[in-house]
C-alpha cells in the first residue's frame, strides 16, 4: 500500500496559505464561486494569476 493518499496529479499544489477576508471580499469570492461553479481554492488561484500582469519587469 502506498503511503500517499489522494489522486495522482500532474499539477501538485504543495503550498498552503490562510487569509482573513472582510465581508466585501467574502461576498465577491462566494458570488464568483457560484457563478463559475468552482471551489474557493480554484477561484483564489485564478485571482492570483490575474496579478501576473501587474508585476513590474
Amino acid at each position: 500500500m502506498s503511503p500517499r493518499t489522494g489522486r495522482p496529479t500532474d499539477n501538485p499544489k504543495p503550498y498552503k496559505i490562510t487569509v482573513r477576508l472582510d465581508q466585501q471580499a467574502e461576498t465577491i469570492l462566494e458570488t464568483y464561486c457560484k457563478q463559475e461553479n468552482v471551489e474557493r481554492g480554484e477561484a483564489v488561484r485564478r485571482g492570483i494569476k490575474k496579478l501576473a500582469a501587474d508585476i513590474k519587469k
